[in-house]
């Protein structure tokens, strides 16, 4: 199965992967669009790569793409080099909670779309605070059946948008976790 993005651009998905809809895509790029230019871009559960690669087309600076099964992460990488030099993406496979674990580096946007049915939700949102900085925007793409809690971890409830059967909730670091930090600086 083939999936278009932005420029009219065809990238492969593979069977397993459900992608994500142009209209959910197509929204999440224009509420993030101040903030893409040069960014550091996390794709958690990066499916078929495509939100990478619009977030590249778009500007993004750099885009890190964690995805568990190796198959999948072969078509990201062609994915993300139809669009892009391999300097300005990097395909990690992991399992979304080890990566976050061995990750070193600080995202300015991160787009989390596990399987819906995943029990993946609530221990990537409690541990992924420490790839973030007091900047850092977080999407989460789930069922609009199923809401996220307001408060999870070190992260609030920044917005929540539903698109039919998808919901988009927004998070940030929470005030409690800034404050912690400004005074440590």
């Amino acid at each position: 199965m083939n999936l278009r993005i932005q420029g009219d651009r065809l990238l492969k998905t593979p069977k397993t992967v459900r992608p994500t809809p142009s209209k959910i895509r197509s929204a999440l790029f224009n509420i993030w669009q101040p903030w893409l230019m040069d960014c550091r871009w996390l794709d958690l559960c990066a499916g078929s790569g495509a939100m990478g690669a619009e977030a590249l087309l778009r500007g993004a600076g750099k885009v890190v793409a964690i995805e568990v099964n190796s198959s999948t992460c072969k078509i990201i990488s062609e994915n993300l080099h139809k669009v892009s030099t391999t300097d300005r993406f990097q395909v990690v496979r992991a399992d979304a909670i080890k990566a976050i674990s061995k990750l070193t580096e600080t995202f300015d946007l991160i787009y989390f779309d596990p399987p819906y049915a995943s029990d993946l939700y609530l221990p990537v949102l409690t541990t992924i605070h420490r790839l973030c900085h007091s900047e850092t925007k977080i999407a989460v793409e789930h069922s609009s059946y199923h809401p996220l809690p307001l408060t999870i971890g070190n992260l609030e409830q920044t917005d929540d948008r539903v698109y039919g059967q998808t919901r988009l909730s927004f998070f940030a670091l929470g005030t409690s976790v800034l404050d912690r930090q400004s005074e440590g600086n």
